[in-house]
């Protein structure tokens, strides 16, 4: 299926110390191409698809090449990875023609923001949706990137277990440490 491409330009201010975009600055780029993706091309259409909102229930993202500034935008590609009644899990690559930087996915839920709670999607919304199901993250439009298990697309995280950290460890603070 298709893929929703989004062209997002690298700003100074999205650089760290080291150089390079900032980890947490992908998830503004992940968040522009989102917007793109559901509030301008769903109402575009001429639905009233998404006008209720969506809210973010999770997100997880791979980091697989270091993302330098430069003039040239960064391609933003987004797909559907899953719909279920009251959820949608999204697939990002950020990527230029030969080098993906970071795969992501994003979980979001329609919002009723009047009611102030979850919503189903709705039958317009599941129409849209399926134009951009696709399934895996090299599918069509996808770019070669590392070769190796640590470029897979993110899955979904297996359930929590709590464990007991062993003395000495994250539990205590090492002597001299600086808590921000």
């Amino acid at each position: 299926m298709a893929r929703h491409i989004y062209s997002c330009p690298l700003r100074w201010s999205d650089m760290d110390a080291f150089g390079h975009v900032n980890n947490v600055v992908y998830l503004r780029y992940l968040e522009e191409a989102r917007v793109d993706f559901i509030w301008r091309l769903a109402p575009g259409d001429g639905s009233g698809a998404f006008t209720g909102g969506v809210v973010v229930a999770r997100h997880e993202i791979s980091y697989l090449r270091p993302l330098f500034h430069r003039h040239a935008p960064v391609t933003v590609e987004l797909w559907v990875k899953e719909t279920g009644a009251a959820f949608i899990t999204l697939g990002y690559e950020v990527k230029d023609e030969e080098t993906v930087y970071a795969r992501a996915s994003t979980m979001i839920v329609p919002y009723d923001l009047e009611r102030g709670r979850p919503r189903r999607l709705t039958s317009e919304e599941e129409g849209f949706l399926v134009k951009y199901l696709e399934d895996g993250a090299d599918g069509a439009g996808g770019a070669a990137g590392a070769a190796g298990a640590a470029e897979a697309a993110p899955e979904a995280a297996p359930e929590a277990t709590e464990v007991a950290a062993a003395p000495g460890t994250v539990d205590e603070e090492p002597e001299g440490a600086v808590t921000v």
